[in-house]
């Protein structure tokens, strides 16, 4: 007897079900995209017992005439394509027409729809995947899809739900992101004893953020001016047609301000084409706009928004549509980092007494919202359900500043679709005016105000404004601005490794090494922009041996190390003479600022442009040559230590994103002594 049958329909739609519907956000998200798909401006979620008892998404887009509704259920019965030719440009969030019968697998549903040409619609039951019965009703023109008893044929899938408010967290999540990437119609959504979400249409993103996050939120992120460019092919990838030529890629959105930090990247959030994705290309380019303003394990928390031509993304990889893939990353990946780098340059802050000891005595939560959907969560939510209460600070720490602008920001090179290796591509990136600008909020220790219509959907767990909370409720009133170490005055040393100094702000303690550093690295940065990097010749050449990694590395970047001061010739198949350095770092050292150069570049494993190559080698270079901690300094030195750090574009933080200085406030003075 032969061993392989075919599976029944029902099996069939079973083990699609498992491959879509995960939990009752799953079905919220397979509606929801269904009722944009249709035209949708009013869009309203029904949930009780956090979508496990009822579900139901009701839309007033173009409805379904009586055929069509009966078809849907067939599995991949789908309006989106009519050939294999349409998946090489989709231009909607459903296309694979297995929602329906999917989720009608696992539940008891019941479609109501009425096209607007229809006199009548339609109204279709199913249980358990089978049909119960189709009957016309009076119905307004859209659609109506209640979903009940979810799981209630596959117990053991209903065993792995969370509680009801965790459930109901993750469908508030959704519908909240959502509404982000669509500020043009309205978002409802409701329990039978509260209105979660109310979001009327709104013109811009920046009124949607507004109306789901409140002022202070909306004040600690950093607006990412709408940035296009044309698309380019990297070194590695086939040239580009003339017609291609004309495709652009625009970015926007939100993005946290250095000092709002976390330990984790649940706080982002990609939408390419308004599709909700997780994406590891972009994650990495964001990490590396922040390259130099955060330690290497510290998140952001952003809201990005990537708008391509269909052609040039593919949504067809994942059954639940959440993961796509580019037709041209390493561009989309550089642009995406540069744009978002050239939106930092207006928040810069430093750090204080206060939230640098907060850093080490608070919880560090971390969860929120960290999981499916690129960021819709996998945080437990309070039991006692989503009543809004004050955030947990998710993530203390020092606050940092980043680095200076280069005059030239590249494009067409970034991560390489093989993992490996890296191109390096100049192309410039003019700078965008920015559209907007706030006012800095009083204090980024005080907890958010939210606005009224969001105030329940953001309880902890299941809120994307809680990983914008303040790192510290103890930080000063106001933050003070990198002008105002300008009359800073010496007193002297701790341990001979941190100045002690006053002005009119209060008192603040300077790393002296980092300081330096940070000078040394934009002298450096700007000599090399200028072609005048002074080298220094040694006595003696110095000859290493490489790894094969680091020889093909070497080779790669050999010009651009002999534009910072390097002169280095190879001596064989494995070695390699170091014959001159960059000035002020000394003999011993070269070696070891070679090699960390190059296992730098080889740790990313990613490609990098040149602004970024040249970042690095300045980085190393003015840590080499910086002055060390355990050195006295007499006063002229410290009045000129301090003088030059005072000049410098962004003195709050060295280039590898520790702070420069630390602040403690008159105010925070006189509250010691209680004065106030």
């Amino acid at each position: 007897m032969s061993r392989i049958r075919i599976l029944p329909e029902a099996v069939a739609n079973k083990i699609a079900a498992g491959e879509v519907v995960e939990r009752p956000a799953s079905v919220v998200k397979e509606l929801l995209e269904n009722a944009l798909d249709a035209g949708a401006k009013t869009i309203r979620v029904e949930t009780e017992v956090g979508g496990k008892r009822m579900i139901r998404v009701i839309d007033d887009g173009h409805g379904m005439i009586h055929d069509d509704a009966l078809l849907a259920f067939e599995r991949h019965a789908t309006s989106k394509l009519k050939s294999a030719d349409d998946l090489l440009s989709i231009s909607t969030l459903g296309f694979r027409g297995e929602a329906l019968p999917t989720i009608a697998a696992v539940s008891r549903l019941l479609l109501e729809t009425r096209d607007e040409s229809d006199a009548e619609g339609t109204r279709i039951e199913f249980a358990g995947g089978k049909l119960i019965s189709v009957k016309p009703a009076g119905l307004p023109a859209g659609t109506s899809i209640s979903v009940a008893d979810l799981f209630y044929s596959v117990p053991a899938r209903r065993k792995f739900l969370k509680s009801d408010s965790t459930e109901l967290g993750h469908i508030a999540s959704l519908v909240t992101h959502y509404a982000l990437a669509n500020p043009d119609k309205q978002f409802v959504l409701t329990t039978p004893s509260q209105t979660i979400i109310d979001c009327p249409p709104a013109e811009k993103l920046a009124d949607r953020v507004y109306q789901l996050f409140g002022r202070q939120v909306l004040d600690e992120l950093v607006e990412i001016p709408t940035a296009s460019a044309p698309f380019r092919a990297a070194i590695t990838e086939p040239a580009l047609d003339p017609e291609e030529e004309k495709a652009t890629l625009t970015i926007s959105g939100y993005t946290s301000r250095p000092e709002v930090q976390r330990t984790n990247s649940s706080g982002i959030y990609i939408f390419v084409n308004k599709r909700l994705v997780r994406d590891k290309l972009i994650l990495h380019a964001i990490h590396e706009a922040y390259r130099n303003i955060h330690p290497h394990a510290i998140s952001p928390a952003t809201l990005l928004f990537l708008d391509m031509p269909y052609d040039e993304v593919d949504v067809n990889v994942h059954p639940k549509k959440i993961e796509v893939r580019f037709r041209r990353p390493q561009f989309v990946h550089d642009f995406t980092r540069d744009t978002i780098r050239q939106a930092l340059m207006s928040a810069r802050s430093v750090a204080s007494f206060a939230a640098a000891a907060g850093a080490n005595g608070e919880a560090n939560g971390g969860g929120v919202m960290s999981g499916q959907y690129g960021g819709v969560g996998n945080g437990e939510v309070n039991d006692a359900g989503l009543e809004p209460g004050p955030y947990t600070s998710a993530d203390n720490g020092v606050p940092r500043a980043m680095i200076p602008a280069t005059e030239e920001v590249s494009v067409g090179s970034g991560v390489g679709s093989d993992g490996g290796g890296f191109d390096l591509s100049n192309a410039p990136l003019q700078p965008v005016p920015q559209r907007f600008s706030f006012a800095a909020s009083g204090s980024f220790g005080v907890l958010p105000t939210l606005a009224p219509e969001a105030s329940a959907a953001v309880a902890p767990g299941s809120s994307w404004a809680g990983n914008l909370v303040a790192p510290n409720s103890s930080a000063p009133a106001t933050l003070p601005r990198p002008d105002q170490i300008a009359d800073l005055k010496p007193l002297g040393q701790v341990s001979s490794s941190f100045i002690v100094a006053v002005n009119g702000e209060g008192l603040w303690l300077v790393d002296q090494h980092v300081a330096h550093e940070r000078v040394l690295f934009e002298q450096h940065l700007e000599a090399r922009r200028a072609g005048r990097v002074e080298a220094q010749r040694m006595l003696m050449p110095m000859v290493i041996e490489l790894s094969p990694r680091q020889i093909v590395i070497y080779e790669k970047i050999a010009e651009e190390l002999n534009a910072n001061g390097f002169e280095v010739e190879p001596m064989g198949p494995r070695s390699v003479a170091i014959q001159a350095v960059p000035a002020g770092v000394d003999a011993p050292d070269a070696e070891k600022l070679l090699t960390e150069i190059l296992d730098g570049i080889e740790r990313e494993n990613a490609a990098i442009s040149i602004d970024t190559l040249q970042a690095k080698i300045a980085a190393s270079t003015a840590c080499h040559a910086a002055i060390k901690i355990n050195m006295p300094l007499d006063q002229t030195k410290m009045e000129w230590l301090l003088g030059a750090l005072a000049k410098t574009d962004c003195p709050m933080s060295c280039p590898h994103g520790r702070p420069v200085v630390l602040r403690y406030s008159v105010k925070e003075i006189e509250k010691a002594f209680h004065r106030i």
